[in-house]
């Protein structure tokens, strides 16, 4: 039994000798480890998992095309001669696909795949390593690296080479009459959909941004008094300015009126801040402040422009900030029950079987018809589909189904408007409205 025993431990130290992390910068083709060759701490994996199937497949091939992606990112990060070698590809970019399938934050993803021998295989670890991959400040670098082309080409190999594999040959080519070959129709069908992506902000009221622009110029006064003390420091009424805004802002109902006089409040103390910032920097033979101090000082200077015109006006103003942490962040109208107006990104998305695809994000609200034709052009080239539906509004969809339908080899559908209210144009008069080229 002894005997037996030492010959079984000298068996595992072989193999943890041969069975090594995959080498720094350096991706294996042929040399992706199988599921019963990874050495775990039970000598195997015990059983089948999500992870297990998406690297081998049903013990077949792998649902991922490695070598494409690692080709693509080394296309676009090629690998220099100097400094410290870099990490493997495939270990980056499966720690991004980990990070969004299980919807984790970076520091969250690096302990999982510390700690999970299923995670580390898929990655293509040859056996389990008890040390983290990366450190998790480095996800910032990777999504950098990454970007938004490289991951459009990313996801677009991914459907091609899960097409392959499941479109059997009498589906690609059909043979004609007389023998020859000859390409099959189009078929299959995209979905379009728009949506917004809110951001982590706070809802944005005049009163409170006018608020915290006020608190950052005070805090920049307080900066440059005490680089450079001159006299006594410049008075600035912040207690009796907070005492205003907290007036209003816990006011349950304020009126109108109680509104306009607070708002007012605020802009009066934040134009003197601003004089005695003017005043200070005067004083200094080099610009004083922190480049992200001074990015600060630029927005709220903005925002006090905008705020300005707005209340003298009377009305809101296009393309306002309404976030000073957050300035490109502007406002989306959805029109939804719970909140009508979501702050953050638009983007446009085209699902094709079963695969998401991102066709347009922008920071500035766009209409969702203007997108549908030279988007369906577009895919039924690329992904070869027959028919397309759409999530938005019925009499957008309505317009664009007879202008898509002329000429084109595919069908659209949808929601559209009642028989009652196609009249002329197709579009009710109330809800007529010119769209962008």
């Amino acid at each position: 039994m002894q005997i037996r025993s030492y010959f079984w431990n000298l068996r595992v130290d072989k193999c943890k000798r041969l069975c090594k992390r995959l080498p720094k910068g350096v991706h294996h083709a042929a040399n992706i480890p199988a599921k019963l060759n990874f050495l775990s701490p039970d000598l195997k994996l015990p059983s089948i998992t999500v992870w297990i199937l998406v690297t081998d497949g049903l013990y077949s091939s792998s649902q991922i095309p490695w070598d494409q992606l690692v080709g693509l990112f080394n296309k676009r990060n090629p690998a220099k001669s100097t400094g410290r070698p870099a990490l493997n590809p495939r270990v980056l970019i499966g720690a991004v696909i980990i990070k969004h399938m299980l919807n984790l934050d970076d520091r969250e993803t690096v302990a999982q795949i510390t700690e999970n021998m299923y995670l580390q295989y898929f990655l293509g670890y040859s056996s389990y390593i008890k040390r983290p991959p990366f450190d998790a400040s480095l996800f910032v670098d990777i999504r950098k690296r990454l970007g938004d082309e490289l991951i459009a080409e990313m996801n677009d190999k991914i459907h091609e080479f899960s097409q392959a594999k499941t479109v059997k040959k009498k589906d690609k080519i059909a043979t004609g009459a007389n023998g020859s070959k000859v390409d099959c129709p189009n078929k299959g069908e995209v979905i379009y959909d728009a949506t917004a992506c809110p951001q982590n902000i706070a809802y944005p009221t005049d009163i409170r941004l006018l608020a915290k622009s006020r608190e950052i110029t005070e805090a920049i006064i307080d900066e440059l008094h005490t680089t450079n003390p001159q006299g006594k420091k410049p008075r600035t009424y912040r207690q009796e300015a907070r005492k205003r805004y907290l007036k209003v802002a816990q006011n349950k109902n304020p009126s109108r009126k109680v509104i306009r006089k607070g708002i007012k409040f605020q802009l009066q103390y934040l134009k003197r801040n601003f004089k005695t910032i003017e005043k200070q920097l005067d004083t200094f033979a080099v610009f004083p402040l922190t480049h992200r101090m001074q990015q600060k000082y630029w927005i709220i200077q903005t925002l006090y422009a905008q705020q300005l015109a707005m209340f003298e006006a009377g009305s809101h103003q296009e393309h306002r900030i309404v976030s000073v942490a957050q300035p490109h962040a502007g406002p989306i109208v959805r029109g939804k029950a719970r909140s009508k107006t979501e702050f953050g990104a638009k983007i446009h998305l085209s699902l094709v079987d079963g695969f998401s695809f991102l066709d347009t994000i922008s920071w500035d609200a766009f209409n969702q018809g203007s997108h549908m034709r030279w988007l369906g052009g577009k895919l039924q080239k690329a992904l070869r589909f027959l028919s397309c539906k759409s999530t938005g509004r019925p009499n957008l969809l309505h317009q664009r189904k007879q202008e898509m339908a002329e000429g084109q080899k595919y069908s659209v559908g949808g929601q559209t408007l009642r028989p009652s209210i196609r009249k002329g144009s197709g579009i009710p008069r109330k809800t007529r409205r010119e769209e962008p080229d």
